[in-house]
């Protein structure tokens, strides 16, 4: 009775190891990557009919089916309520079994990520330049790679491999591979992003950004609100002197100019902060039209357009108004003889001036720049002649030793 006994236990402990080796495999891999065993079991079945169709070409699907033991992992082929599982078909169906968990597992995985980005939709995140693909550009953005397009690169920008770049992310839309992530440089809301990355008062929602005009790789108009007392919001995004906006500058390649501009519920007093940096300009307002006739003095004319118009289109998309720009004549200006200088004739003296200007500017800066170089290139000269006076006072007391 004992020795019975005790081969009884010895028996069941064997069959519960037996039992339990598959299970408790599958079991573990359910909970690690948050798989359905059921679905898991079903895929595996499917996958094991389909295994056994590629050693027999030729016969039904509909007709076969598999069955997959929980707890041992058998798998058996029936026919018709007949087991038709040829020898030696275990070793193919575990394999099978092995591929279809570990696709399941990628799948899923793949599908937690994306789902964790999409939560992300409209933040920024620190990428790496991976490959390039044809014009697209990939992006190691950690859990995954991103995709960006043509039209969210900026032009001005040049990209490397290995390149670190602050991206936003913009969409989740199906590719040719499934669900691919789709990030930006050229959206407004990487400058925002980056704002509020460098700005506390923006983080905490001391200070809202309300508006944005941006021409990626040139220049960009954002304009910022606080209701709070006692907080500058136009300073917050400045910071200690220009440190906060300097950083975002940064950020974007270093060639992109900043307005910051106080938002204005007065449209008036608003589109005279678009316009900076141009002072002193009067706006009168066409709300059916909306129009805006803005009259500045002669000499603020280019400042008001900006190269090429880019001051004025910046300030029409952050305002929503169509901005026309005139030149003001100044109070006591006296008419010379003959005909009145037109508008446009002083805006290009204006521009011939501020041109003149910076010709002076850079022959001065090149000036000095020469003379600094000869300075260091007699101090170079001094110091040579300073070592070589060393070295004959070194060798001559050699010599008398």
């Amino acid at each position: 009775m004992k020795i019975g006994f005790g081969f009884d236990i010895l028996g069941h402990t064997m069959a519960a190891i037996q039992r339990s080796e598959f299970s408790l495999a599958l079991n573990q891999v359910a909970t690690e990557r948050g798989l359905d065993i059921s679905v898991v079991m079903d895929t595996v079945r499917n996958a094991i009919v389909a295994a056994y169709r590629k050693d027999h070409p030729g016969v039904e699907l509909e007709e076969y089916e598999a069955t997959l033991n929980q707890n041992t992992g058998e798998a058996r082929i029936i026919h018709k309520g007949k087991d038709v599982t040829p020898p030696g078909f275990g070793r193919i169906a575990a394999q099978t079994a092995k591929q279809v968990i570990l696709q399941k597992i990628r799948e899923k995985e793949k599908e937690a990520i994306i789902s964790d980005y999409k939560v992300r939709i409209g933040t920024i995140v620190n990428g790496m330049v991976l490959r390039f693909a044809g014009s697209n550009i990939i992006v190691d953005i950690g859990k995954t790679e991103a995709i960006m397009p043509p039209t969210e690169q900026v032009m001005s920008e040049k990209y490397h491999l290995n390149q670190r770049l602050t991206v936003y992310l913009v969409e989740i839309r199906e590719g040719l591979k499934g669900e691919e992530v789709v990030v930006s440089r050229s959206h407004n809301g990487l400058l925002e992003g980056l704002f509020k990355r460098e700005v506390p008062e923006i983080a905490q929602g001391n200070v809202v950004v309300k508006k944005i005009a941006r021409e990626p790789g040139n220049r960009s108009k954002i304009a910022v609100f606080s209701n709070q007392s006692g907080i500058d919001p136009v300073g917050s995004c400045v910071g200690q002197k220009g440190v906060r906006v300097q950083a975002v500058i940064q950020e974007l390649g270093g060639f992109e100019k900043i307005d910051i501009i106080q938002w204005q519920d007065n449209p008036k007093s608003f589109i005279q902060q678009a316009l900076s940096p141009a002072k002193n300009v009067r706006v009168e307002i066409d709300e059916e039209n909306k129009t805006a006739h803005v009259f500045v003095a002669p000499e603020e004319l280019s400042l008001a357009i900006g190269r090429e118009g880019q001051n004025a289109r910046l300030a029409s998309k952050l305002t929503e108004y169509r901005i026309e720009i005139k030149g003001e004549e100044t109070v006591g200006t006296e008419e010379t003889e003959g005909t009145k200088e037109t508008q446009e004739t002083k805006a290009v003296e204006v521009k011939k001036e501020t041109e003149e200007e910076i010709k002076a500017r850079k022959a001065r800066i090149a000036k000095e720049k020469k003379a600094k170089r000869a300075e260091i290139k007699a101090q170079k000269a001094e110091l040579a002649e300073s070592v070589e006076v060393e070295e004959i006072v070194d060798q001559s007391k050699i010599t008398h030793e």
